[in-house]
């Protein structure tokens, strides 16, 4: 198993998602769609709920609409890894669900990252440095 470090100061950032951090289970999810708050731009939409645990968890979501299975997986790979690289930007202690729109399929990973880090600071999650 590889593990990828950025190394920024005297810091190591860990980039690996662990699977203790994504949601998985139906009533997860809804408990998120349910009790949390969304924002939403063009290219997706998050879920956020303060969470029980005391590092959040994260679930990605691609609807039927969006295409074949295919295209969904590559919504979903494109949302992960935005999420993935800017964890450390977000706070701790939030149930993050993060869906897909119809205009993100054709769209590259800069521009699904700079939507999402815009989503986080309109929700207000951004950790302040």
């Amino acid at each position: 198993m590889a593990y990828f470090f950025l190394v920024m100061g005297n810091d190591n950032i860990m980039y690996k998602l662990s699977k203790k951090r994504i949601l998985k289970k139906n009533k997860h999810f809804q408990a998120v769609y349910r009790h949390g708050k969304s924002f939403a731009n063009r290219y997706m939409v998050l879920y956020v709920l303060k969470s029980r645990c005391e590092e959040g968890r994260v679930g990605f979501a691609a609807g039927k609409r969006l295409g074949n299975a295919v295209i969904r997986n590559r919504v979903k790979r494109l949302l992960r890894e935005a999420y993935r690289l800017n964890r450390h930007n977000i706070a701790v202690g939030v149930d993050l669900i993060i869906v897909g729109r119809q205009a993100v399929i054709d769209k590259g990973y800069t521009l699904v990252e700079d939507s999402f880090i815009k989503l986080c600071s309109k929700a207000g999650i951004v950790k302040d440095c």
